[in-house]
């Protein structure tokens, strides 16, 4: 009886010895999961004004997010095309950029707003009379492009103002609207306001200039991304989409600090007090109580804006096109 009592007992002992002097297994060291490569249609040349982006890369703001950035400056429409066909999940671009392809099907959604105000202005000499958008009528007015974002600005801002396009001649003069400017072959050029203003004003011209963005609100340049990319990836965005915001942040907070990070990026960048005038006048765009939120107003108008010009001949729906899902 005794044995019986007792043999159980031992087997769970010996059972409990053996389980203490086995070898423990070493502690299983998780994969390292390598970084998402992604390339980045920028819509211009390296530049100062992407300090944001050079920030969040230097500050590895995206390696945490698990993003390798590389910076692809082609044109614009090129990365709405490619992200549009799914194959860039991200690209730099425009306002008017994303009406314009959802209107020919494109899946592109606006996922983040980066300039809160459109960076678009008008420019005449000082001695033009031209101070407001209502001295335009009756003007020759110079733009790149009778589309694009230059184009879309002007249109916007003559409509505010109650000039009619009757009333104005708009011609298409390229990417050359200084020369043309100081030649006299118009009254007045498209430009962005915080470039060509403050480079030719450190040449000692002497300039009216009409920010688009005093007058009227139009959806600027942000992040786009695309239909699929929300459906399966949304954590890539969210992640893509708080690592710009703390970039835009810390440029912000330090301009200094970024301008010296910008120079690791852009090879040509100096220490350059017109550069930083320009770094201060990009800033002042991206100013906002919540960084990335897209105004919906400004795509109201946006869309208004492309209707009356005719480079948009039917509405869009506009929940469709921008979203502030992801916006931290």
């Amino acid at each position: 009886m005794h044995m019986r009592r007792i043999v159980p007992v031992l087997v769970v002992v010996a059972t409990a010895l053996a389980a203490c002097s086995a070898p423990a297994s070493p502690p299983q060291t998780p994969t390292p999961t390598a970084p998402r490569h992604i390339r980045l249609p920028m819509g211009f040349i390296p530049s100062v004004q992407y300090a944001p982006f050079y920030v969040a890369v230097d500050k590895g703001y995206f390696a945490v997010e698990g993003i390798e950035l590389e910076f692809d400056y082609s044109f614009e429409t090129d990365g709405v095309g490619l992200v549009g066909a799914n194959k860039l999940p991200f690209a730099v671009v425009s306002g008017e950029q994303v009406l314009l392809a959802r209107a020919q099907g494109l899946p592109v959604v606006y996922v983040m707003a980066w300039f809160q105000q459109f960076p678009v202005a008008v420019i005449a000499k000082a001695d033009s009379g031209i101070t407001q958008p209502a001295d335009l009528k009756g003007k020759k007015i110079g733009t790149p492009l009778l589309n694009g974002a230059n184009f879309v600005g002007l249109r916007a801002l003559l409509a505010k103002a109650g000039v009619k396009a009757e009333d104005v001649t708009v011609e298409a003069i390229g990417f050359n609207q200084v020369p043309a400017l100081s030649a006299g072959q118009v009254d007045a050029v498209v430009v962005y306001a915080n470039n060509e203003p403050i480079r030719l004003a450190a040449q000692g011209e002497k300039l009216n200039t009409i920010p688009v963005g005093d007058f009227v609100s139009l959806a600027a340049n942000g992040l786009l991304t695309n239909e699929d990319t929300i459906a399966k990836e949304p954590e890539l965005i969210r992640g893509f989409v708080r690592a710009l915001a703390k970039g835009i942040q810390d440029t912000l907070a330090d301009p200094g600090e970024a301008y010296t990070i910008s120079k690791k990026f852009v090879v040509e960048l100096k220490d350059d007090a017109v550069e930083k005038q320009v770094l201060a006048a990009t800033i002042d765009m991206w100013k906002t109580d919540q960084i990335g939120y897209s105004n919906p107003a400004a795509w109201e108008t946006m869309q208004a804006t492309l209707l009356d010009t005719g480079l948009l001949t039917t509405q869009v729906d506009l929940s469709k096109a921008y979203t502030n899902e992801f916006v931290p």
